[in-house]
């Protein structure tokens, strides 16, 4: 049995959170696709009697407790029309748990996760493809591409998400498309006296937040890893410390406690949030979760696109979050029932949808939810974003990336030689 260590992940994991490898670091197409196809309906009811004929009683979902309460009626509907019973356990370390218990027997027939957890998955071999034939179809391509590993479908996809600016109205009145731009807009309103801060985005006081600065640094051009001939990151390719790299570690400096004072290395996540609440800052980067406490506080707020720092577009990571199925599954057959003709329906991505707040991953829950331009806005940067990599090798990756964004931020160290440093360092790591 393989164990990768879990590294600590990057801060926008709420969701996991955290925070969705996942084929292709191209552009994904669009959240908001045109046309819609209809849910299929449940498995027709002569199929429960072989389900349980198979022995397959009762089967266990692993999920965070906000989701096992979403779960609970349709948990109901499958046994009432399969006769199987589904038993819905919350917990806080789905992935740990999972990959050490489902080699021992012990571990659930099924697990909510997020689509960057399945390298590590597939590594330890705790995961099952799911054929989901022409349901595929009615999914966000960008969803399927992130629950696609190496050819292989492995999730049930449910939700999509990034970040993107949120702009007080009320002390920016127009979209910014440059940081250029942000930066001025956020002095301005800082010199007039209608805010304490030009730019807000949480950091991690020891790790940073590559996640979050993520469309900046590939502004410039520099993504994490480059591509193999499949369209899929590819691990031996480490492009982080590239031109663009370089560049992208010179503007941290600049922005920050010693330069421009635009990224503060002494406000979290949870401060930035509180201090865009009331009213301290024209542009908070973040994703949909926190909007609706915004909304809740009387800010009119704007969901504008990310703004280049550099030539290149700013593209986002995207996650998405699906159901995995163990490939150790005493019963398989049942789960994969729930997962494939329950799971997928219509109305679980909307129920899913109206807990998380998170863009949903069906196309015709999509829509309807798109019909909130904040929903809508999210979804239409996502469609530029790419997904977060699922490679097994980016455990070795966000301490080094995160530590030096940090001390760079701090104003410590020269920016070429530190950023070159975390690449070797980085790659080393992953050699190993």
């Amino acid at each position: 049995m393989k164990v990768t260590s879990i590294a600590a992940a990057p801060t926008r994991r709420l969701f996991s959170i955290a925070a969705l490898g996942a084929a292709g670091a191209l552009a994904l197409s669009g959240c908001g696709s045109s046309g819609t196809s209809s849910t299929p309906a449940p498995a027709p009811a002569q199929e429960s009697k072989n389900l349980a004929e198979g022995g397959s009683s009762t089967i266990t979902l692993w999920a965070d407790n906000a989701r096992v309460k979403v779960l609970k009626d349709v948990a109901a509907k499958f046994q009432a029309e399969t006769g199987i019973e589904v038993k819905l356990v919350g917990k806080d370390t789905v992935r740990e748990d999972f990959i050490t218990q489902v080699p021992t027997g012990r571990g659930p027939d099924l697990i909510v996760g997020a689509h960057d957890w399945l390298g590590q998955l597939v590594q330890n071999g705790v995961v099952a493809p799911v054929e989901l034939g022409d349901k595929g179809k009615l999914f966000e391509d960008s969803a399927m591409k992130a629950m696609t590993y190496k050819g292989s479908v492995y999730g049930v996809p449910f939700a999509i998400e990034n970040i993107g600016l949120v702009r007080n109205t009320a002390l920016a009145s127009e979209p910014a498309e440059t940081f250029d731009e942000v930066i001025a807009n956020g002095k301005k309103a800082v010199a007039e006296g209608r805010a304490s801060y030009p730019f807000l985005v949480g950091l991690d006081p020891k790790q940073g937040d590559p996640y979050h600065l993520y469309p900046l640094q590939t502004s410039f051009g520099a993504p994490v890893f480059g591509t193999g001939e499949d369209g899929g990151y590819d691990a031996s390719k480490l492009t982080l410390a590239n031109a663009g790299g370089i560049e992208f570690a010179k503007k941290l400096k600049a922005w920050g406690d010693t330069g421009e004072k635009i990224l503060n290395s002494n406000i979290t996540a949870d401060i930035a949030k509180e201090k865009f609440l009331k009213g301290e800052s024209p542009y908070l980067l973040t994703g949909p979760w926190n909007v609706p406490d915004f909304q809740k506080a009387g800010i009119n707020v704007a969901i504008d696109p990310l703004p280049t720092a550099g030539s290149e577009p700013a593209q986002p990571f995207i996650g998405v979050n699906g159901f995995f199925i163990s490939s150790k599954s005493q019963n398989s057959l049942a789960a994969t029932e729930f997962a494939v003709n329950y799971l997928t329906t219509e109305s679980v991505q909307d129920a899913l949808f109206s807990s998380g707040g998170r863009p949903p991953a069906l196309k015709a829950s999509f829509e309807k939810a798109a019909t909130d331009p904040v929903v809508a806005a999210f979804g239409k940067i996502g469609a530029n974003g790419v997904p977060m990599p699922a490679l097994p090798e980016m455990d070795a990756v966000w301490a080094d990336w995160g530590g030096t964004e940090l001390a760079l931020i701090k104003g410590q160290g020269d920016p070429e030689a530190a950023w070159k440093t975390m690449a070797d360092n980085i790659q080393k790591k992953i050699a190993k």
